[in-house]
């Protein structure tokens, strides 16, 4: 769209930008972002449920092992003392063993299977569900929120969120099982013993919750800060040869500084502090080992267990001690994911646009009668940028809409098209108003040709195409000789088969093109030109006038226009101050009148000789 000042500011907009509202609020605990993302996995619960069992069954496997195995050291230092060995009972329980690691393993891939398939139909889920978020948001949100930020969201913590989940998930699951099965054994094998190395990890514990309760908000503030630099590279990137233009290189490098050392310190203290996690664990667990040799020890000692029970043991206390390191590391991971979701589910709870599900009806047959009937507007409440306008457009009328920036041109085709809603009063197309309508029955009324044009990644046929249907070769050419860049494409290798991607293949002017062509192939009955020929040459600014005054036969159309000699021959002018109709009526009609549509037309003069 054409520049208005009436208009808020974009997020993605000027130096030291894109930040947006996400930066405002404390950060949210780990316990309630974890809660909306089980409430969100609630769906995947009956596979979690699935995942747990074959942990468990894996586990009491893997924990009947050192009984076994200290029947099997009893064995063998019996047969050493008497000078014969068992060795069918030593094959025996060796062959026993064998099985029981060999159904553990086998029953950890599939636990580990099915938790990789839940976490990634969740982060498909999650990119999914964003996706639609984003058409049901209002522009609204756009104007306060970077798209750099809004493709983190996307990008960066649902990656979080799949990755480190993936880590942690099941690492969880297997290390609590794995704790709490040998925990049971211990205690079964000897109590004493097992007191000694359940104080060490009681501390661990107490330990680990302290470390989380300091470093979850460093998690939140590196994901966030990642969003603005994200933010800030996207808006450079975008206006690159602005900043060049204007020697902006300095303060653009200056302010992506000030957000990286932000984002260097977020995440140094929450990587240093979750961290600490796993080497202490480790120095708990060692000391467990020193608690229990020495206990075990003493119990030898005096007739209480026998040797075979001091192996057992330190094979149990290393299982134990084992998940309390894989719970530190996991919970590292689950920190990120807080973090990460809570930025996910803050979008995904944005207030959308108003649900039309409920609206039925249909308006097919446009004629072409519009209708502004004493329209009110505001971006905010306390500013107000439209007031009382009202107008009336026959069918097939060619209306331009002009005045300086800032007068509210824009943002009357934003309410026309339903961008934006009005705060009072109605617009009606046919008699009918567009609030009975579904905003994607008004916009298939229209065909649009902004200021700024947008192409996408594929080639100039499918950008002329697109979305419409059954459009013929014979259609797309015709289009384009009406707009003057027919023979400039015939000459490309690929000619309508060219691909346009990020390499620069043709000018700004010949994308302001083949966006008109677009708009020729779409045929609406309503037309919106805003400042459709800006970037293009006098003469082909001429051919494409041309083919405007064929495109707007029968059509109504509203053409907003800087350069005023354009719109000449509109068969009514608006002229626009401050948000309400100061003039109306043709050419000739304002010249006469001697206002400030006269004023505003013999200024583009004023300078020439």
């Amino acid at each position: 769209m054409s520049d208005d000042d009436s208009k808020p500011p974009r997020g993605a907009g000027g130096f030291g930008r894109g930040r947006g509202p996400m930066m405002a609020g404390k950060p949210k605990s780990f316990t309630t972002a974890w809660k909306k993302m089980l409430g969100y996995m609630r769906q995947y619960i009956p596979a979690l449920i699935v995942a747990c069992v074959l942990v468990i069954i894996g586990t009491v496997f893997t924990v009947i092992g050192p009984d076994r195995l200290s029947d099997l050291t009893d064995l063998i230092a019996s047969g050493m003392f008497t000078g014969t060995i068992d060795l069918d009972g030593v094959a025996e329980i060796g062959t026993f063993l064998v099985i029981i690691y060999l159904l553990s393993a086998v029953l950890t891939y599939g636990q580990g299977f099915i938790v990789a398939t839940i976490v990634q139909k969740l982060a498909k889920r999650l990119r999914t569900d964003i996706s639609e978020k984003i058409n049901r948001l209002p522009l609204k949100y756009f104007d306060k929120t970077s798209y750099g930020d809004v493709l983190s969201r996307v990008t960066n913590d649902v990656d979080t969120v799949g990755m480190s989940l993936n880590q942690s998930l099941g690492t969880l699951m297997s290390a609590a099982a794995l704790l709490i099965g040998s925990l049971v054994m211990m205690l079964y094998t000897d109590v004493i013993m097992t007191a000694a190395a359940v104080g060490s990890a009681i501390a661990g514990f107490m330990l680990m919750a302290f470390i989380m309760s300091r470093s979850q908000k460093y998690f939140e503030r590196q994901q966030k800060h990642l969003g603005r630099l994200n933010g800030h590279v996207e808006e450079m990137y975008t206006g690159h040869v602005i900043v060049k233009a204007y020697n902006g290189e300095k303060a653009s490098q200056k302010e992506f500084e000030s957000i990286n050392d932000e984002l260097f310190d977020s995440a140094f203290k929450s990587l240093f502090l979750s961290g600490l996690m796993m080497p202490l664990m480790g120095f708990i667990s060692n000391i467990g080992y020193v608690a229990v040799c020495i206990v075990g020890a003493v119990q030898v000692v005096n007739g209480a267990i026998s040797i075979g029970v001091i192996v057992a043991f330190m094979l149990y206390v290393r299982l134990f001690t084992q998940p309390l390191t894989q719970m530190a590391q996991a919970m590292t991971s689950l920190q990120s994911v807080a973090a990460a979701s809570e930025r996910v589910f803050e979008f995904l709870e944005e207030p959308e646009m108003e649900n039309e599900g409920q609206k039925k009806l249909v308006h097919h047959d446009v004629k072409g009668d519009v209708e502004f009937r004493d329209v009110s507007f505001g971006y905010s409440p306390e500013r107000e940028v439209i007031h009382h306008f009202s107008f009336h457009v026959r069918p097939g009328q060619n209306v331009a809409i002009v005045g300086p920036t800032g007068a509210g041109k824009t943002t009357i085709v934003n309410l026309l098209m339903r961008f934006y809603e009005v705060n009072s009063g109605d617009i009606l197309i046919d008699g009918i108003s567009t609030k009975e309508l579904t905003r994607e029955n008004v916009h298939d009324m229209f065909c649009m040709v902004l200021q700024d044009t947008w192409l996408f990644e594929g080639t100039i046929r499918e950008n002329i195409v697109y979305r419409k249907e059954n459009v013929t070769d014979e259609m797309i050419e015709e289009a384009c000789k009406a707009v003057g860049i027919h023979h400039f494409i015939a000459t490309l290798p690929d000619g309508y088969d060219t691909m346009l991607d990020d390499e620069p293949k043709i000018s700004v002017g010949q994308k302001q093109q083949i966006t008109i062509a677009r708009a020729v192939v779409q045929n609406a009955p309503l037309l919106i030109l805003d400042e459709a020929t800006s970037s293009v040459d006098t003469r082909t600014e001429k051919l494409i006038q041309k083919a405007m005054e064929d495109l707007t036969v029968g059509r109504t159309s509203f053409i907003i226009a800087h350069r005023l000699s354009t719109i000449k021959d509109s068969d009514t002018i608006l002229v626009m101050r401050e948000g309400s109709i100061v003039e109306s009526g043709t050419h000739e009609e304002l010249l006469k009148q001697g206002g400030f549509y006269s004023d505003l037309y013999n200024s583009q003069f004023e300078n020439c000789d």
